[in-house]
């Protein structure tokens, strides 16, 4: 199936955002996350994003007072993120909702996966409009080490 100009040109642009808001978004509000307090630990963690071929692989320390709003969905300055249907216990996590930018665009987002105290993979998409299919995106995130280095950039 081909896609039209403007949905081609609008993918195009919104690529870079959309990878950011689907893999890079922070809960909608920390009582969401109290459920994940002791699902992952804190440290130094590895956490590669892929979405609409763009992949991109990155290291954090993560504090023990970031680490809910880290497992709960990666912050970014550029978009703020709600999920109503946030569902995570027993290994396996599932978030719904959606992401806007401050010029007011917004994109539905789906993600899911497993977890274990040291990794995770979320795997989803993102929509651009409503009727249009879900662009895959992944996430995999794995803790490198309990401390972290002196020259780490801190979550």
């Amino acid at each position: 199936m081909t896609l039209p100009s403007f949905l081609r040109r609008t993918v195009a642009v919104a690529a870079p955002a959309i990878a950011g808001a689907v893999l890079l978004a922070a809960p909608s509000s920390p009582s969401q996350a109290q459920g994940a307090v002791s699902e992952v630990l804190p440290g130094y963690w590895e956490y590669t994003t892929s979405a609409v071929g763009i992949r991109s692989t990155e290291t954090k320390c993560v504090r023990p007072s970031e680490i809910n709003r880290f497992f709960g969905g990666l912050s970014t300055r550029r978009w703020q993120c709600v999920y109503p249907t946030r569902v995570v216990g027993g290994g396996s996590a599932r978030f719904e909702g959606t992401c806007t930018d401050p010029r007011g665009r917004r994109v539905n987002v789906r993600l899911g996966g497993s977890y274990q105290q040291e990794n995770f993979r979320f795997t989803g998409g993102a929509q651009l409009a409503r009727g249009t299919p879900y662009l895959p995106a992944s996430i995999t995130a794995r803790r490198l080490a309990a401390v972290c280095p002196a020259e780490a950039e801190y979550f």
